[in-house]
């Protein structure tokens, strides 16, 4: 993702894991309405959380629910006649209106089959729930004060402005309710726009460049310019701008990236299914039978699309290769590195860097967390602006790294900053590399060469599996702007990855680099018996054929990540000799195919926490007695 060049309100906005939470009696609306409105929910883009294992007669709220609450910008309450015999839903009420008071959550009541005052007085089956609460507590003073707090919770919840839909459609107030918090989280987005350093004067050129209003026109325009500059952070503005005069709007990011997961078909798919407002698999495999289907289901929609991030043309000419697919005031709009890419007839947006006056505000507002650097730091601040060159990217890190540092330092930071960099921006943001202890660098490199772009309950999962100290060694990367958690995904930059892939390859012979993410590189390890005891990690997706050398992996024997997937296109991989040792340090082992029926007899595993064979022709773990314990997750995972 481009550098966003956000100030401190615009990362206290991007908080929120979750646009929703659904707050329900599950036997009462699990299966009716409350699903029907989770479905719609989830087929406008909505990020919305749903607690699938809900113990609702007597349990204690989980912290993980707690946490859910804190981190969604909209709770919706969704009342209904049995709602307060539950003590987990009015333990989950009393937090979802500490929440709106205290971090700004928008709650919004729904009465499902309840009259509003019923919830707001404790009236009818409200009173015959509480009666039995109060005679369950009576001699209980902390639990008869609980009960008060569920009382004072639900009056405050119905005095609030939300939905009765007693009568009507349930399908047409589902629709009601979901057009309203798509406005809202739209409404919020644009509000944190306005702290972003000179998104004005973009927003004022793009308009005039896409002829905003003019309905006779479709237009696609290319949002160029090198990396660092803030290109996505740009097109999402516009998009969050522009999205709700069109009849159907879809944000594609990153890509370059998705497109090596899950290739070109699986893009159109989600393409379509944000268009069409349907999660749907439309297209299998072939990319041309998709281009039809985009043409065939969307040629009279007035929409806005953005693709953000593309390197090939296949991805322009795939997903929006033509803008006659699209109805009349259709937009499109792409950013990428390659001003090849955009058509002749395309429109061009040159991003350039920040003037000087906006390099400072967006330097001093990483660096001082204000507008304007402090008196004493003035001229040092200067010296790092021009250094930046207007670069958005190396502001934000460079301001975040030196944060509460005192002058002296400052001073150290700017001469290494000087001395150890090039003309490339990958060197100068090195920088906050070194600036790490250890086991973060090497959380980070992990994060750099394989794991950006993973759910954060996976990537978690792999770094816990190899790291100590891993929730506090994010904290440290995303306060030092190097990663980010972006919709519950691993996030940085293209050019913080590329730094960090430049740093495991400043070694010249892959066997000697502690991470391995190229299929070519690791064949050439493999055959060439390469490997020494630097490599820690080979994380592959191929579909070619590899070649196995059994006294290459002894050679490894610090290895502790060995993943080898084939692409989600169903077709296998293939081994070139046979798999007879395996490392003892290993903690993660993911291999498609696995050729063999059983592990070597000869590992040890110990240390290892995941163990993924999908499509593997394994029969048993071992073909004799071992005397150790596999944990649970390895044994669950085994024969995937």
């Amino acid at each position: 993702m481009a550098s966003s060049s956000a100030s401190t309100s615009t990362s206290q906005f991007s908080r929120w894991n979750y646009k929703v939470f659904l707050s329900f009696r599950g036997e009462d609306t699990r299966k009716t309405f409350t699903g029907h409105l989770f479905a719609t929910l989830e087929n406008r883009g909505i990020f919305t959380f749903q607690d699938d294992k809900r113990l609702e007669h007597g349990a204690s709220i989980s912290d993980e629910l707690l946490k859910a609450i804190e981190q969604s910008q909209v709770a919706l309450v969704v009342f209904s006649k049995n709602y307060a015999t539950s003590r987990w839903c009015l333990d989950e009420l009393v937090k979802i209106m500490e929440c709106k008071d205290q971090c700004g959550q928008t709650v919004i009541p729904v009465f499902y089959d309840v009259d509003p005052s019923h919830v707001r007085k404790q009236t009818e089956s409200f009173a015959e729930a509480f009666d039995k609460h109060e005679t369950s507590y009576k001699d209980d003073d902390e639990g008869m004060q609980k009960v008060q707090r569920w009382r004072n919770a639900l009056t405050a919840a119905a005095n609030l402005k939300g939905y009765d839909v007693r009568d009507g459609i349930d399908a047409d107030n589902i629709q009601q309710i979901v057009d309203q918090i798509s406005k809202l989280c739209n409404s919020a987005t644009l509000s944190s726009l306005r702290d972003i350093v000179g998104i004005d004067t973009h927003l004022e050129k793009l308009k005039s460049l896409l002829k905003v209003g003019t309905n006779d026109v479709r237009i696609i325009l290319g949002i160029w310019g090198m990396g660092g500059l803030g290109k996505t952070i740009i097109a999402r503005a516009i998009f969050d701008t522009l999205s709700h005069q069109f009849e159907a709007a879809c944000f594609l990011a990153d890509i370059k990236e998705n497109e090596k997961r899950h290739q070109l078909h699986s893009l159109q798919n989600t393409l379509l299914s944000e268009l069409l407002r349907r999660k749907d698999d439309y297209i299998f495999l072939r990319c041309d039978n998709g281009k039809r289907m985009i043409l065939d289901r969307l040629c009279s929609k007035k929409v806005l699309i953005v693709l953000d991030d593309i390197d090939h043309k296949d991805h322009l000419e795939y997903l929006a290769g033509d803008i006659g697919w699209f109805g009349n005031g259709s937009r499109v709009i792409v950013t990428t590195r390659d001003n090849y890419l955009i058509g002749k007839n395309d429109v061009i947006y040159t991003v350039t860097g920040l003037a000087d006056r906006e390099a400072m505000q967006l330097f001093s507002q990483h660096a001082f967390r204000k507008e304007d650097p402090d008196e004493c730091f003035k001229e040092l601040s200067l010296e790092v602006v021009n250094y930046a060159k207007g670069l958005p990217l190396a502001l934000k890190v460079w301001g975040s790294l030196l944060h509460n540092l005192g002058l002296t330092e400052w001073k150290s930071a700017i001469e290494h900053m000087k001395i150890n960099s090039n003309s490339e921006i990958v060197e100068k943001l090195k920088v906050s590399y070194d600036g790490l202890e250890p086991i973060q660098q090497e959380m980070f490199l992990d994060i750099a060469c394989f794991l950006r772009g993973e759910e954060k309950n996976y990537f978690m999962y792999v770094l816990e599996s190899c790291h100590s100290g891993v929730e506090y060694g994010l904290r440290v990367l995303i306060n030092k702007s190097l990663v980010s958690i972006f919709e519950n995904e691993i996030q940085m930059h293209d050019f913080i990855q590329d730094m960090g892939k430049y740093i495991v390859n400043f070694k010249k012979d892959p066997g000697d680099r502690s991470r391995l993410w190229l299929a070519e590189e690791v064949e050439e390890v493999m055959s060439n018996n390469a490997g020494t005891m630097a490599v820690e990690a080979i994380w592959v997706y191929s579909n070619s054929s590899l070649h196995f050398s059994n006294e290459t992996m002894k050679n490894m024997k610090r290895l502790r990540i060995l993943c080898i997937k084939s692409w989600d296109d169903g077709s296998n991989f293939s081994y070139h000799g046979s798999i007879e040792y395996l490392p003892n340090n290993l903690r993660w082992f993911a291999l498609d195919d696995y050729p063999c029926e059983s592990l070597p007899s000869t590992f040890d595993p110990k240390m290892l926490v995941h163990l993924d064979l999908k499509r593997s022709s394994m029969h048993y773990l071992w073909m004799e007695t071992k005397r150790f314990t596999i944990p649970w997750d390895v044994a669950a995972n085994s024969f995937n």
